[in-house]
C-alpha cells in the first residue's frame, strides 16, 4: 500500500530512475539510485541514497526519504540511462551525445568520464544543430549499444574513444529503445510498431529477424526481455498495449494486454522474480503484474488498502517449461495486475526494481522508493 512509499520533491521534472547494480556477492536490498531529469532549464544526472529508509516507526509506517549523495549538470534532456558498473553511468541526451558519467564514493562527486559528442545527428555530425536524439542506450560492460531519432545504431566500447561499429540507416523510422537478448545480438522496437533483432556478428548492416505489431502499426517506446527465458520480451508502446512476444515464432506478439490509457514509457520484468512485470505510463499510472501464483487460490478481492486490482486471464502449463508470459489458455488460470498508485495524475515517466525494491520518477517533479514490493 501506499503507506510503504517514500516520496522526495526534487523540483525537476524526472525522465530516468535506475538502482546501481549491487556487488556480486550483495544480500541487502540495493541501497543506491540514480535520475535524470527532463524539460528544465538546467537538467542534472543525480545520485541519491535510500539506505535510511528502512526506518520503521512504531505503527509500521516508514521513515526518511531518499537524500542526495551528488549531482552534476547535464546538457539537455536525459533520454535514457544505464549503470555500466557500480562506478559509472551511461547517459543519453537529447542533444544526440552520450556521455560516461562517474561515482567517485570516496568523496560522493560525479564527474564526466567520457563523451561520444552527437553520437546521434540527422544531417552531419559536424554541424552544430544537426545533433538527433538518443533514445536508448543498454549496457553490457565494457559494450553499450545505443539508438536514436536518427534510425542509427552505434555500438560503443567504454574504454574506446571512437565507436566500434556504426550502423548507419539501421532503420528509417525512430528508433526508440534497445536491449541485448544476448551477447551479440541486440533488440531495436521503432516508431512504426516493428521489433528487429540485429547480429552484430554479422557485417550487413540488416537485421536477422523482424516482428511486427499487425494492423495500425503503433509507434513501440520500451522493451525489455524476460531475465531467464531469452526468447521471452516484453513492449509497450503509444496505445499503452503490453505486448508478450516469443521471438522463436512466427513474426506477431504472442498476447496483446489492454493495460494503461496513455503511453507506456518503460516496462520491466522483474529481474530475480520474472513472473512480476512492472510498467509505468503517461496516464500516471505504475501497474504491477503478478504471473506467479494461480489466483483462484486468492481472495477474489477487487479493491484492497486503496488499490485497485484486476484479474486477466492466462494459463501456466507447466511453469517450470512454459512461462506464464506466453500462455492462452483463459480458463486454467489468471493474472493479477495491481495499480500501485492509484491517485497520481501526471506521467510516470521511469521506474526501476531490484530486490524488494522499487524506484520510480514523475512530471509531478518526485521520486518515490518502495522498499517492500512483496510485503
Amino acid at each position: 500500500a501506499m503507506e510503504d512509499v517514500s516520496a522526495k520533491f526534487v523540483s525537476q521534472k524526472i525522465s530516468r530512475t535506475r538502482w546501481r547494480p549491487p556487488p556480486a556477492a550483495a544480500l541487502q536490498p540495493p541501497d543506491v539510485f540514480a535520475t535524470g531529469s527532463w524539460d528544465n532549464e538546467d537538467n542534472r544526472i543525480s545520485l541519491w541514497s535510500a539506505d535510511d529508509l528502512g526506518n520503521v516507526g512504531l505503527s509500521g509506517e516508514c521513515h526518511g526519504e531518499p537524500h542526495l549523495l551528488c549531482d552534476i549538470q547535464h546538457n539537455g534532456d536525459v533520454m535514457d540511462m544505464q549503470f555500466l558498473d557500480q562506478e559509472r553511468i551511461v547517459v543519453a541526451s537529447s542533444t544526440g551525445t552520450v556521455t560516461i558519467f562517474r561515482h567517485h564514493q570516496n568523496n560522493q562527486t560525479l564527474s564526466a568520464n567520457h563523451r561520444w559528442e552527437r553520437a546521434h545527428y540527422h544531417v552531419d555530425q559536424d554541424t552544430s544543430c544537426g545533433g538527433a536524439a538518443c533514445t536508448g542506450v543498454v549496457c553490457n560492460n565494457p559494450e553499450i549499444v545505443t539508438v536514436g531519432e536518427d534510425g542509427r545504431i552505434n555500438l560503443f566500447r567504454a574504454d574506446q574513444k571512437d565507436a566500434v561499429r556504426t550502423i548507419d540507416n539501421a532503420d528509417s523510422s525512430t528508433l526508440h529503445a534497445v536491449t541485448f537478448l544476448r551477447t551479440t545480438e541486440i533488440l531495436t522496437v521503432n516508431s512504426i510498431g516493428q521489433l528487429k533483432i540485429w547480429d552484430l556478428r554479422q557485417q550487413r548492416n540488416e537485421p536477422s529477424q523482424i516482428f511486427s505489431l499487425a494492423g495500425d502499426r503503433v509507434p513501440l517506446h520500451c522493451v525489455d526481455r524476460h531475465p531467464n527465458q531469452q526468447h521471452i520480451v516484453a513492449t509497450g508502446g503509444q496505445d499503452g498495449m503490453l505486448s508478450i512476444w516469443d521471438i522463436r515464432q512466427g513474426s506477431m506478439p504472442v498476447s496483446l494486454l489492454n493495460a494503461h490509457e496513455a503511453e507506456m514509457w518503460e516496462v520491466h520484468f522483474h529481474p530475480s522474480n520474472p513472473d512480476h512485470l512492472f510498467t509505468c505510463s503517461e496516464d500516471g499510472s505504475l501497474w504491477h503484474w503478478d504471473a506467479s501464483t494461480n489466483v483462484s487460490e486468492k481472495p477474489s478481492f477487487l479493491h484492497q488498502g486503496g488499490r485497485s486490482t484486476t484479474y486477466l486471464s492466462h494459463n501456466t502449463i507447466n511453469q517450470s517449461v512454459v512461462s506464464a508470459w506466453l500462455s492462452n489458455d483463459p480458463t486454467k488460470d489468471r493474472m493479477e495486475i495491481t495499480n500501485l498508485i492509484p491517485n497520481q495524475t501526471l506521467s510516470v515517466n521511469s521506474l526501476d526494481v531490484l530486490g524488494p525494491c522499487l524506484v520510480y520518477g514523475t512530471d509531478a517533479e518526485a521520486i518515490y522508493v518502495n522498499r517492500q514490493l512483496f510485503a
